[in-house]
């Protein structure tokens, strides 16, 4: 698998970064973490109104926004962010999920900060996302939310933590959520799919920065029969009795074939499931090529899914 498997606009939005970057590995970890704190930046409140188009405020564990001048109470998504449990914060993926999803449906967004591995192992990260869901179930009187209408939602490591908070909510009886939209998700710490080995190398997120990534998360637990599906979802014996899903990944992407295998276990255990596979796409396709037509194409099917399931 090369970058000629790409699509044409996705490959040239790589090479115009500078190529695929070098895999991860534990020995550059720290390095990685003051490079991604530089390029993902928080920005402050104020930035976060955008000129007065949001209302924003911060919670327990949360950052919250919703669009400025809309009354009642708005559908919630309840956001939880990438970065490979490594990265990433609540504020910097507030602007593009206000600006694609928030604005155009009429939403209110509470994006969840958690702590970082290898500082925070599971469950920290993990319980940090309840506390935080729940502060926000808590709280609708006061952030105008319908309680009834919480999506949880992510990409990449933020995916399979709401994957994984969908199981534990399931598990322990709510908060009840209405959907769950996982972008990429992070679900499956064995690493030992044909799309992580096709991928090696290739990805912009290869099976050596994730195998990193799930050995800070993990520690020596990775890859054992001792890690749950509240860790990696991929682990879960069943996927019964889950809130709807919108699931997809690239074709081109090393998360490619365990996120057909999550759809095709909620299918199974009579879940609903909606999955796109979109063609050509490597991780992170339509941050890094946003202006390609599969990345309109991925941002129109998120917001057709959370339409329909809203409408309900």
């Amino acid at each position: 698998m090369r970058e000629a498997y790409m699509d044409p606009a996705v490959a040239a939005a790589v090479a115009a970064r500078g190529g695929v970057p070098a895999p991860l590995t534990p020995e550059r970890l720290r390095e990685w973490q003051r490079a991604d704190a530089g390029v993902r930046p928080r920005p402050g409140l104020r930035e976060l109104t955008d000129g007065g188009r949001f209302e924003v405020g911060v919670g327990e564990g949360v950052v919250w926004a919703r669009p400025a001048g809309v009354g009642g109470r708005l559908p919630v998504l309840f956001y939880l962010h990438g970065g490979g449990l490594i990265g990433g914060n609540a504020y910097s993926v507030l602007p593009r999920v206000l600006r694609e999803l928030a604005q155009p449906l009429g939403l209110a967004v509470v994006s969840a900060e958690y702590p970082l591995a290898p500082d925070a192992t599971y469950p920290q990260p993990l319980h940090a996302c309840r506390e935080a869901l729940r502060w926000t179930v808590a709280n609708a009187d006061a952030l105008g939310i319908d309680p009834s209408r919480v999506v949880l939602a992510g990409k990449s490591a933020g995916g399979g933590l709401a994957a994984a908070l969908a199981l534990l909510l399931r598990d322990e009886g709510g908060p009840v959520t209405v959907g769950q939209l996982l972008l990429s998700p992070m679900l499956d710490d064995r690493g030992g799919t044909a799309s992580a080995r096709q991928l090696a190398g290739h990805d912009t997120w290869d099976a050596t920065s994730n195998a990193t990534a799930w050995q800070a998360a993990l520690g020596p637990a990775r890859g054992t029969a001792d890690v749950p599906p509240y860790a990696a979802p991929a682990r879960a014996t069943s996927l019964a009795g889950l809130p709807p899903a919108y699931l997809e990944v690239g074709s081109a992407e090393t998360f490619r074939d365990e996120v057909v295998a999550y759809a095709n276990g909620l299918w199974q255990h009579g879940s609903h499931a909606e999955l796109h596979v979109w063609p050509g796409a490597c991780h992170g396709f339509d941050t890094l090529a946003p202006h390609a037509a599969v990345s309109h194409a991925a941002v129109a099917a998120r917001r057709g899914w959370l339409r329909r399931l809203l409408a309900e």
